[in-house]
């Protein structure tokens, strides 16, 4: 990062939905933001009613406090933890524009109007200081319009940012230089924003809509078209082009209700006005029903109805309709069969999920290889007139619309060849630097070369490395590095003497084949290398155990073989803790049950800050059982030493468990007590979390690792806490505020964290409270209720409350 430049302070001009997130995300990364906005036009009645006038600050700053409490009441948050929303200082143009002379770093987020974003420039250079970055965050109005008339110094320092929303979970930050920008200010701004906003940054062309949203509309527009030709219903497209395809739930219908119609319709228009020489403008031009939809002003969410309606039944209960496409009239949700999905729903890998969609002679296939014709052949034609290369385009669609992979991945899953001949024939223009690619026989967008994952870049026809290469470690590219593996697991030398263990379950479960993954990966970690990264790659860390082999178990009353089971967890985890090598824990995501279990007995864990974890086992009918209830108890137990009341602080222990509390993000995961103050760290961009991981590996090793010593010096409060814990579990269930099994299951819990019927406090080891803690595991899978529970997570995915 160059030394010129240092962010301490941000200010954004514009609270709207974006403005405030923005702030809310600045504010994530450790920086003081100033967030101003206009002052209202008027008093309301509230604000006579309390005796203000137009010179109090309560009235002038009651826009920007308004949109901010707004953003900080929204789900999902907007902050990693509230206590960040200290780091926002509101304000207003009028008042405190004269405070930008302080800022690093002034972000433009006001209305999509060229000459109010003008204006806003012509007040920010009177105040701003001389080397200030100056950013818009615009969707699509031309960067070297909006430098017109400003100073040298301004001009040089002024690009556009455009984040995405919400900035916090779309990691795209796609970055427009002007005519005039410094080359230093864009190296300065992509450096930053992927080290501290965690984001995904694509350098792009001043043109409109940029990359994303002129591929992402584009792919929204043709789909569109085909749905109208077809006569595919809102559900069926929402199922086709959803998970099954790498992509949000939200698929593409219920994404427009999300977004706004009238906001998709804005990006359709002005490209089609604006690009008159695009090949597929007329794919631009808005089908018929979408015209009626904004002629009836029904444009999703923000109007109550769009594509799906929110309704009340006769009996008051919500429930979504979804709109006929031929008669514009709602309907109720019907369940819809699409035989080719059923034919892929077990086939876990995208790369061979793909070519089966593609391949079938029934309506499903012939919807897939139209959308994927039209899209293969508009982004090949979009270079280089928006982007490079290829890279840039998938990055763009991948961190901007959320796409796991992007469409020259797919392509390449698929094949080149294939992909050419899909082009042809729907007749669509194939590009030249396509046929190019072909007479000199390259036939990938991408490939790996020692270890590096590498881009072709059609004007070079050449490939080159991705950015990050020897930063980022991506172990997809490391296939050449592995070490060892088996049906759930690879270890992969990741280079310096350090191994990463990869989990490759569905949904990273953790059964026999990751047990033994872990204690191979330490067994071989301590004769050869200096330690141990358990992290992957993909959407989750771990859901958890695998309840299916548990469930098959307990129907079968085949209790010896969980306690094998249960049994051989704990010991994993205890190998973990108790290595001779230092063992670092890289999770991410959905980091539940036993995956909490593990990071809980790292030597340190480095936690993407986007980490949703917790115990989560309550919720089934059952405790922790891979030492998660144990290692609470050992923490409450080192906890007391800071003084307070004992039971106090088991109590908040215990509810952490006894609640199945989750954090919202790693920062969160402090308050739990499963990171730790001072040792356990967060890393803002998921794609450095692995090399940060191995870093921490390397620092552990070299500062002279030692094998920890087994506690036996864990206190528990023994029959007197004991007693409390079940007095509260039995006035819950009299109240009915928890079950019957609920109360049960609190019971035994209880029993783990108090050390069991001791007659007073007393000192145990973890072997002590890990019998305690499988015993009552294994009760609890003699308990019909649990099973139900156990069925009906496998079943719907979904808890019973019994």
């Amino acid at each position: 990062m160059s030394g010129k430049r240092i962010i301490k302070k941000v200010a954004v001009l514009g609270s709207g939905i974006m403005g405030s997130r923005i702030a809310c995300h600045f504010a994530n990364a450790g920086v003081e933001v100033l967030l101003l906005d206009i002052i209202p036009k008027e008093l309301n009645a509230a604000e006579k009613k309390a005796g203000l006038d137009e010179k109090s600050p309560a009235f002038r700053n009651r826009i920007v406090d308004d949109s901010l409490k707004q953003t900080l009441k929204a789900s999902p948050a907007a902050l990693y933890h509230k206590s960040f929303a200290r780091r926002i200082r509101t304000g207003n143009f009028q008042d405190d524009m004269k405070y930008v002379a302080d800022c690093d770093w002034i972000i433009e987020a006001v209305i999509e109007n060229l000459d109010i974003k003008k204006s806003v420039f012509s007040e920010l250079e009177k105040f701003r200081r001389a080397g200030t970055l100056v950013t818009s965050n615009t969707s699509g109005i031309p960067i070297r319009l909006m430098a017109e008339g400003r100073s040298d110094d301004f001009r040089k320092n002024f690009c556009g940012t455009h984040f995405f929303n919400p900035p916090r979970y779309l990691r795209l930050l796609e970055l427009i230089p002007g005519p005039e920008t410094d080359a230093e200010v864009l190296e300065f701004l992509a450096l930053y924003a992927d080290l501290h906003l965690g984001k995904t940054v694509v350098p792009c062309k001043d043109t409109p809509a940029f990359i994303a949203n002129r591929i992402g509309v584009y792919s929204i527009m043709s789909l569109f078209h085909h749905v109208e030709k077809m006569g595919l219903s809102v559900e069926e497209v929402d199922k086709l082009t959803g998970p099954v395809l790498g992509r949000p739930k939200s698929a593409t219908f219920r994404t427009c209700d999300v977004v706004g119609l009238d906001t998709l319709v804005k990006v359709a228009n002005d490209v089609y006005e604006r690009c008159p020489n695009d090949e597929s403008r007329d794919t631009f031009v808005l089908p018929g029903f979408v015209k009626k939809l904004m002629e009836k002003g029904w444009f999703g969410d923000k109007t109550k109805q769009g594509f799906y309606k929110k309704v009340k039944d006769e009996k008051g209960k919500s429930e979504i309709l979804s709109l006929d496409l031929e008669t514009l009239e709602y309907k109720e949700k019907s369940k819809i069969k699409i035989p080719l999905l059923d034919q892929v729903k077990n086939v876990d890998a995208y790369s061979d999920r793909i070519k089966i969609m593609l391949s079938g002679n029934d309506k499903a296939s012939e919807f897939y290889r139209a959308s994927f014709a039209a899209v293969f052949a508009y982004i090949a034609n979009r270079i280089p007139e928006i982007a490079d290369t290829p890279h840039e385009i998938d990055e763009a669609l991948s961190a901007g619309f959320g796409w796991e992979f992007g469409p020259f991945s797919t392509w390449d899953m698929i094949g080149f060849e294939k992909g050419i001949k899909l082009i042809e024939s729907h007749g669509h223009k194939i590009a030249e630097w396509l046929l190019e690619m072909r007479d000199k026989g390259v036939g990938n967008f991408y490939q790996n070369v020692k270890g590096l994952r590498q881009y072709y870049h059609p004007a070079k026809k050449a490939y080159e490395n991705m950015p990050g290469a020897g930063r980022i470690i991506l172990l997809d590219s490391l296939a050449d590095k592995v070490v060892w593996k088996n049906s759930g697991s690879s270890l992969i030398d990741i280079g310096d003497g350090v191994i990463n263990l990869e989990f490759h379950t569905k949904m990273n479960t953790i059964g026999g084949e990751i047990i033994e993954g872990v204690n191979k990966a330490i067994q071989i970690a301590e004769k050869d290398f200096k330690g141990l990264v358990i992290g992957n790659q993909a959407q989750n860390f771990s859901a958890g155990a695998n309840l299916a082999m548990i469930f098959m178990f307990a129907t079968e009353q085949e209790f010896d073989e969980i306690d094998l089971a249960v049994r051989a967890f704990q010991n994993m985890n205890m190998r973990i803790r108790y290595s001779s090598v230092p063992v670092v824990v890289a999770p991410h995501g959905l980091t539940l049950g036993g995956g909490c279990e593990m990071s809980l007995h790292a030597d340190k864990v480095v936690a993407s800050a986007e980490t949703y974890i917790g115990l989560v086992e309550f919720g089934v009918g059952l405790i922790p059982g891979g030492g998660g209830s144990k290692e609470m108890t050992l923490r409450a137990s080192d906890a007391y030493l800071d003084g307070g009341i004992d039971v106090h602080v088991l109590k908040e222990y215990y509810l952490n468990i006894a609640m199945a509390k989750v954090s919202t993000s790693a920062h969160e995961a402090f308050d739990l007590h499963i990171f730790r103050d001072g040792l356990d760290q967060v890393v803002v961009n998921p794609t450095h979390v692995i090399s940060e991981a191995k870093t921490a590996v390397l620092e552990l090793a070299d500062n002279g690792y030692s094998t920890p010593v087994q506690r036996r010096d864990i206190k528990v409060l023994g029959r007197n806490a004991l007693g409390m814990f079940f007095a509260g579990a039995n006035a819950m269930s009299s109240g009915r505020f928890i079950s019957s099994h609920d109360k049960l299951i609190s019971e035994k819990l209880a029993y783990i964290m108090c050390g069991g019927d001791l007659s007073s406090e007393s000192q145990v080891s973890e072997q002590y409270l890990l019998d305690l803690e499988r015993e009552a595991f294994l009760s609890l899978c003699g308990e019909r209720k649990t099973l139900e529970r156990i069925q009906s997570i496998l079943t719907t995915g979904k808890p019973l409350r019994n």
